[in-house]
């Protein structure tokens, strides 16, 4: 199971220099991180990454300028004049101050008086965005932007709302164009986890590489970084990225967790215990660390140290996937098939497409002579992965146990096609092929 978490907010930032003539509205970025969002339906593989960002916004004297250039009437009446500064100025020192609500209020009443601000605009929709209402937020960006086509500030803040709404796709082409215009960490960093975000992992580390570069002992960008490496296979990437994190934060669990997984993966296993044992001296319910440890148990034929891990994982995490597919599978191997049942349906209702539990709990339908309970599951499994070949082979046999030849025979003749293009010469009902 996996986690895609925004770190996003809006506060105040107050350019120097000469806002009118184009000052310096750069994001800035704190220290507060804060979980927000679960995407296991996507990112099967991936663990925590925290954003936080900090929308610049305009300075009274721009609101200002703006206001007396564009509009006459309010020159003509001292009165509404200093009416609208006050609502400016409430606005303004209510947003610094993190009052959203009362910012918001006091924006409104200069909107009303000037309706065509696009820096009202933009900081009532800052004020409205940091209160959660991202819709609300996005919307009055657009009414921005059609009074002042594409105004940089106003692109760059529609991207990170789009972001904080978790509408990726949409964000994708202002976070770039942010990220050309003006290459800062923090609009690469965005751009990077934005791409992240939509599983283009190779394109997302190389603008985190470039973020990365700009503030080397970034850990959260790090962590997305190492991440990012991991799914595009990267595993020397992975070990480097995490390394240094290390080196930045020796006690980090998330650190050792991701250094134990690259060991793993390229069979280390002393090492990967090792990770693994830091992990949990740091943090003892820290998620998936207790089925990384079961696995390699497993692939060593501990096969009671492996069961061990995986309950030890379920007491802290009962929905792990991994964890249930693995003793459910594990019990039928010991032919208790029943008993298997309850575990491989767990890690189906995570991943209703995990295919090897999906296969797992075919076998022991029929290991209990219910093909046609399980003919559900193996079709599905079929379906996760046509050429996955274990599944075809038993979902034949449910077909001819159920005296569906015709069906039977063509699940075979699969089997046979998918040995044939593979050159495979083993057993077909090998779950390996």
């Amino acid at each position: 199971m996996s986690r895609i978490c925004n770190r996003l907010d809006l506060e105040p930032t107050v350019p120097q220099g000469d806002i009118v003539s184009g000052g310096d509205c750069s994001l800035r970025r704190r220290d507060a991180m804060t979980e927000c969002l679960q995407k296991a339906h996507r990112h099967p593989a991936i663990r925590d990454k925290y954003l936080l960002y900090l929308l610049g916004l305009f300075t009274l004297a721009f609101v200002v300028c703006g206001h007396a250039r564009g509009q006459q009437a309010t020159e003509d009446s001292s009165k509404v004049r200093q009416e609208f500064l006050q609502w400016v100025a409430l606005g303004s020192r209510a947003l610094q101050a993190g009052d959203n609500h009362e910012a918001e209020e006091s924006f409104r009443h200069a909107l009303a008086l000037d309706p065509k601000s696009v820096e009202l605009l933009n900081n009532l929709a800052i004020s409205i965005a940091r209160q959660g209402r991202d819709s609300e937020a996005i919307s009055l960006y657009l009414q921005a932007l059609k009074l002042r086509k594409n105004d940089p500030v106003t692109q760059r803040n529609l991207g990170v709302a789009y972001f904080r709404a978790h509408r990726y796709q949409e964000a994708l082409p202002l976070l770039r164009s942010f990220a050309a215009i003006d290459p800062t960490f923090q609009s690469l960093d965005l751009t990077g986890l934005d791409l992240f975000a939509l599983d283009r992992f190779s394109a997302a580390a190389d603008y985190l590489e470039r973020a990365s570069r700009l503030q080397p002992n970034d850990l959260p960008t790090l962590d997305i970084l190492g991440k990012a490496y991991w799914r595009t296979k990267n595993y020397t990437g992975v070990t480097q990225v995490f390394k240094q994190i290390m080196v930045i934060d020796p006690n980090s669990p998330e650190a050792h967790f991701m250094l134990g997984m690259a060991y793993d993966i390229e069979y280390q296993e002393p090492k990967a215990f090792s990770e693994f044992e830091s992990v949990l001296a740091a943090n003892p319910n820290f998620p998936a660390v207790h089925s990384s440890l079961g696995l390699i148990y497993y692939r060593e034929h501990k096969v009671p140290e492996a069961e061990a891990e995986f309950k030890q994982e379920l007491t802290h995490n009962p929905q792990d996937p991994i964890s249930n597919y693995m003793i459910g599978r594990i019990l039928r191997e010991l032919s208790q098939p029943a008993q298997a049942i309850p575990y491989l349906t767990a890690a189906v209702a995570v991943n209703p497409s995990y295919r090897d539990a999906l296969f797992e709990l075919g076998q022991c339908y029929m290991a209990l002579k219910k093909p046609q309970e399980a003919m559900g599951p193996l079709e599905k499994a079929t379906e996760a992965d046509p050429n996955f070949i274990g599944p075809h082979y038993v979902l034949g046999r449910a077909y001819q146990m159920l005296g569906r030849t015709r069906d039977s025979e063509q699940q075979w003749n699969i089997c046979k096609q998918i040995r044939a293009r593979k050159g495979a010469r083993s057993d077909p009902n090998d779950p390996n092929e």
